[in-house]
């Protein structure tokens, strides 16, 4: 039930102390705006390494090798290992269940690419058609390789978005002719890719193709995989894990390279290292919480500081209203009630100013780990949740202490 008089006596006892009540509500507005401006920006940090995962697959292991840098069975250092075709069939094989998506690639860097007058050096990339997904690219005009362009050895080419404005401008390039080194390919799709203009300056044409027109034979630069994702994620960084060593151990004895030789093969997994970063986010959004946390607790200490001033000053009058039939449930009420108000008003303030200003810089804030800071309606929530309980905290103490006045003490009081 709505009680005017109660709410009568509230804000009037605000009008009385307009200063402390102000000096209060001011530490707990404080406390929630920290607390939002800091929750905001976890989630822009989230946001921020989550794009950075977005650029390729999330479960991608990615195999590459160089020259050995230590002796091994009587070989000296310096030898550089080349992965040849059959060393992924081999690792595709073996791991056949636990893999989406794969894809052997024959590099070039820096590979010249003609269109008419246009010239401009990309990386050119040999691969299957499905490492379109491995790069997470979208396809922007025409389509990908297909897997008659590699049976077939066809000499057809994707081009990154970046790679058709230097040379085609505004020209649609499908079905266009540029050259790679002299040889000509159709272009047969443009991509975009999630990662920017460093992506999308890449070419994409059949392996086949590549080892054909640039005499490398069976010869590959490197193998791209992704592991099939588990309902636990978990479980599915602890596949990619074995995997991975699965992978090393294998082409390490197959090419006598030394187990401790980090140089000679080298394998990255995305899983794990996205793993790390995101336990490094959930402690960054701890710390921020327990931050937040207590700049409200200093504000709520000063609520109950002035909520226990509040009971002495009016010990008399509780002592009238016990004397008169009051029970110390309607006391309890009274007193949490005005805790309660105070907290709220000055809470929401800071709420609804810290989401303002989050709002306001958020669409300024877009660098490569922090990405549009922003609170979610589930925290916008929390932190009412937070509101009420700070306010019932607050009041609980000074309530209860209210409630045990006895009346003949009370009237004793000056």
């Amino acid at each position: 039930m709505f009680d005017v008089e109660r709410w009568q006596e509230i804000f009037e006892t605000i009008r009385m102390n307009k200063l402390r009540t102000f000096l209060t509500g001011l530490s707990v507005a404080s406390g929630i705006f920290i607390l939002v401006i800091l929750l905001g920006f976890s989630t822009g940090i989230e946001k921020g390494i989550s794009s950075q995962f977005e650029q390729d697959a999330a479960s991608l292991i990615f195999i590459r090798t160089d020259v050995t840098t230590k002796e091994y069975k009587g070989l000296n250092p310096g030898r550089r290992i080349h992965l040849h075709l059959d060393d992924y069939q081999n690792l595709s094989r073996k791991y056949e269940d636990d893999i989406e998506y794969k894809t052997p690639l024959y590099t070039i860097w820096g590979g010249q690419v003609n269109y008419e007058n246009q010239t401009g050096n990309y990386r050119i990339e040999g691969a299957y058609p499905e490492n379109q997904f491995i790069e997470n690219e979208s396809m922007v005009a025409g389509r990908f390789l297909n897997a008659t362009d590699v049976s077939g050895v066809e000499k057809v080419v994707v081009i990154g978005n970046k790679v058709k404005q230097e040379l085609f401008k505004n020209e649609d390039p499908v079905g266009k002719l540029v050259t790679i080194y002299g040889i000509n390919f159709k272009v047969v799709g443009v991509y975009s890719d999630p990662g920017g203009d460093r992506e999308e300056s890449r070419v994409f044409i059949p392996l086949s193709t590549a080892q054909r027109s640039f005499n490398a034979g069976d010869t590959l630069r490197s193998m791209s995989y992704t592991v099939k994702m588990q309902d636990d994620f978990d479980q599915a960084v602890a596949l990619s894990t074995a995997m991975e060593k699965s992978f090393e151990n294998d082409l390490k004895t197959k090419y006598s390279v030394a187990p401790d030789d980090s140089g000679a093969v080298r394998i990255y997994g995305t899983l794990e290292e996205a793993k790390k970063i995101y336990t490094l986010i959930d402690t960054i959004r701890a710390v921020f919480w327990f931050v937040g946390i207590g700049t409200i607790i200093a504000g709520v200490v000063g609520v109950g500081n002035i909520m226990l001033i509040i009971v002495k000053e009016r010990t008399k009058e509780i002592g009238v209203r016990k004397a008169v039939g009051a029970t110390p449930a309607s006391i309890i009420g009274m007193v949490l009630q005005e805790a309660i108000f105070i907290t709220s008003i000055a809470g929401f303030l800071g709420l609804f100013l810290g989401v303002g200003l989050l709002e306001l810089i958020s669409p300024m804030v877009d660098s490569a780990f922090i990405k549009f800071p922003e609170v979610d309606f589930n925290t916008a929530i929390t932190t009412v949740l937070i509101l009420i309980l700070a306010g019932t905290v607050a009041g609980f103490i000074p309530a209860r202490r209210a409630a045990h006045i006895k009346p003949i003490d009370a009237l004793r009081n000056e």
